[in-house]
């Protein structure tokens, strides 16, 4: 596990964009077991495809006209409960850090994966996002 105070800046660079931290296993099952509209998870990450791509991506797509419900983000490596109950919401896909998954009403509708993001510039993966917005929100 990080030390928290380290991995701060790279948190508070999605919660301070209006993600919501999900920090306790419960708070990831009250956001992803709503049956009604849609969420954005962000399983944050320390490595350099999450600073470049991941984070960025995330926040320029949240930008566009339509977009979830909510905007959430666990921390892989420091909310390691939080991050394990988010993954069984994940499933089958296997563990990734960082990785973006969208729901619509409680039900895992897409999905990128660290080997997705990594080599891929945050537009690329925001537009891939977009895309998703556009025909799940």
């Amino acid at each position: 596990m990080y030390p928290p105070h380290l991995v701060a800046p790279m948190s508070a660079e999605l919660t301070d964009f209006g993600f919501e931290g999900l920090t306790t296993p419960e708070e990831v099952s009250q956001v992803l077991d709503q049956q009604e509209g849609t969420v954005l998870l962000v399983v944050n990450s320390v490595c350099g495809c999450a600073a470049a791509n991941a984070r960025p991506a995330a926040k320029i797509a949240a930008q566009h006209t339509k977009t979830p419900t909510k905007l959430t983000t666990v921390f892989a490596g420091v909310n390691g409960e939080a991050t394990e109950k988010a993954r069984e919401y994940l499933l089958p896909y296997p563990p990734s850090s960082p990785s973006i998954a969208l729901f619509k009403e409680g039900k895992l509708v897409h999905f990128i994966e660290r080997h997705h993001i990594e080599g891929r510039s945050a537009e690329m993966i925001a537009q891939n996002l977009v895309m998703a917005f556009d025909h799940y929100c």
